[in-house]
C-alpha cells in the first residue's frame, strides 16, 4: 500500500532556479509586443533580456525615460528547456508583496498556438495571481481560458509571506493560500491545454482604478522563492 500511494504521489517536474537560463529566458514572452512594451494592457513596462529577476527571486521596476519602467520577468517559452504545464499540475511558490502605489506582481501562464495555428483559448492564460496594491489585501485569480475568475479578499496581508497553491484542473483550477482554498473555478482547463510559465512585475499607467507609482518613486519589487510544480504520475 504505501508503495503505491508513493506512486500515486505527484512529482515534482519544476523546480529550476530563476537564474538557470536553460530554464527561464528574461525579458521575453510572445504574450508581450516585440518591442517589449505592452501600453495597451495599462502597462508601463519595457521587457528585455537585461530585466531579470535577482537571486533570491526579487522582481524589481526601476523607472526609465519618457514614463518607461523596466521590469524584470522570465518566463519558460523561449529558454532552451521550453518547459511547459499540463492538465493536473500543481504550481506551488512563496510570494511577497509590498503595497507600493503602481507596482503590478503576477505569475501567470500563457499557451501556444494549437496546430492549426489558432491561438488557445485565452491564449492558455491562466493569472495565478495578480497584485494591485490598490487593494492591499486582495488577490486578483482569473482563468482566461474559461473566462472564470474571483477577487480573493482578505487573503493575504502586504510585507508578509504567502504560500500560493494552485491546482491546474481539467474540469476545476483551485487556488489555495497559506493551505486555506480560497477559489475553486468549477471549469478548469480541458484536456488540451499547454502553458509556458511566466513571472514578472508590471506598473500600473493609472487606468481601471488602479494608481500608477507615485512622484518619486524610482523602484518597486516583489520576492517569489521556492516555486515548484508538481505533476499527478498519470499525466
Amino acid at each position: 500500500m504505501t508503495h503505491d500511494m508513493a506512486q500515486q504521489s505527484p512529482a515534482v517536474v519544476f523546480n529550476a532556479l530563476f537564474s538557470d537560463r536553460t530554464a527561464w529566458a528574461a525579458g521575453r514572452t510572445s504574450a508581450y509586443p516585440e518591442n517589449g512594451r505592452n501600453p495597451g494592457d495599462n502597462k508601463l513596462d519595457q521587457i528585455g533580456p537585461a530585466y531579470a529577476p535577482t537571486a533570491n527571486g526579487v522582481f524589481r521596476a526601476r523607472r526609465g525615460p519618457r514614463g518607461l519602467w523596466y521590469t524584470d520577468l522570465v518566463s519558460t517559452e523561449y529558454a532552451p528547456g521550453g518547459f511547459e504545464l499540463l492538465p493536473g499540475d500543481e504550481v506551488s511558490a512563496t510570494c511577497l508583496v509590498h503595497a507600493t502605489r503602481g507596482a503590478w506582481p503576477a505569475l501567470w501562464t500563457w499557451g501556444r498556438d494549437t496546430r492549426t495555428g489558432r491561438p488557445q483559448p485565452g491564449h492558455g492564460e491562466v493569472d495565478l495571481f495578480e497584485y494591485h496594491p490598490t487593494n492591499p489585501r486582495l488577490l486578483e485569480l482569473t482563468n482566461h481560458v474559461a473566462g472564470a475568475g474571483d477577487y480573493a479578499r482578505d487573503a493575504i496581508t502586504p510585507d508578509r509571506p504567502f504560500l500560493l497553491r494552485v491546482v491546474l484542473g481539467r474540469h476545476s483550477v483551485d487556488w489555495s493560500v497559506d493551505g486555506v482554498t480560497v477559489f475553486a473555478d468549477g471549469f478548469g482547463v480541458g484536456a488540451q491545454w499547454r502553458a509556458w510559465l511566466v513571472v514578472g512585475i508590471s506598473v500600473s499607467a493609472g487606468a481601471y482604478g488602479h494608481l500608477a507609482p507615485a512622484p518619486g518613486t524610482d523602484e518597486l519589487s516583489w520576492q517569489c522563492t521556492g516555486l515548484t510544480v508538481r505533476r499527478p504520475a498519470a499525466a
